[in-house]
């Protein structure tokens, strides 16, 4: 039976790519086949074959089916800012519409186990009064939230899983990712954060010297996740 997630993050640059490329790659151990989309992304670069994205890429490494850059990330942008003010300077418009129809054609390749990564955390706007969590809801796709482990994760955790919850939408599960290694009480606030949240914890992932994908699916723990 195909698996298929959304993947949010506490915030900006807390991991989500590294978590999400781990996850994919476990699922690969695993046996199973595996898809991916980044349906919009910012702080892209020009190649000789049209803009491109390191998160992207990352992903379309980790799938075992045959998929275009362009069907991974039908939406790239070259400014490293918020993905609505890049749309709006590229003159394009952000609509949950057209980004369910560009995901839909990942999803209908019917791998085993697929990801679909978000920008940002929950909240990031789309055009108007659109945001990218309107874009799980109409795909109806259960929530793998990654945590990004530093002082005051707590709280955007907390809220974050509300939100989740608040749109309908079931946690499948979540990740520790511990981009703090020297946060203070590590362990209590892992602890406290298995406590808070209503999903299982999928893994706790270290700050690791070489995060390659590998390396992060050592950490983690997929069972857990089919099994919720």
């Amino acid at each position: 039976m195909p698996h298929a997630y959304f993947v949010t993050g506490t915030d900006t640059e807390i991991g989500k790519t590294t978590i999400a490329a781990g996850l994919l790659h476990a699922a690969r151990r695993a046996g199973l086949s595996t898809a991916a989309a980044k349906p919009v992304a910012s702080g892209c670069v020009t190649t000789a074959e049209g803009l491109r994205n390191d998160d992207a890429l990352a992903l379309l490494g980790q799938c075992s089916l045959p998929l275009r850059y362009d069907e991974v990330n039908p939406l790239a942008f070259a400014p490293a800012i918020a993905p609505h003010l890049a749309a709006r300077e590229a003159g394009v418009r952000l609509d949950v519409a057209s980004l369910q129809q560009a995901v839909g054609v990942v999803l209908a390749r019917g791998a085993d186990f697929t990801l679909v990564e978000g920008a940002g955390g929950w909240r990031v706007p789309l055009s108007g009064h659109e945001t990218l969590s309107d874009l799980p809801v109409a795909l109806n796709l259960p929530v793998i939230l990654v945590v990004g482990v530093r002082l005051g994760c707590i709280n955007h955790a907390v809220l974050s899983a509300e939100a989740i919850a608040r749109d309908g939408l079931r946690l499948a599960g979540w990740v520790a990712n511990v981009v703090d290694a020297q946060t203070s009480r590590l362990n209590d606030n892992l602890a406290t954060l298995t406590e808070r949240l209503p999903a299982p914890c999928l893994g706790r992932v270290p700050r690791l010297q070489q995060a390659t994908p590998a390396a992060v699916a050592e950490h983690l723990n997929l069972e857990t996740l089919f099994a919720s």
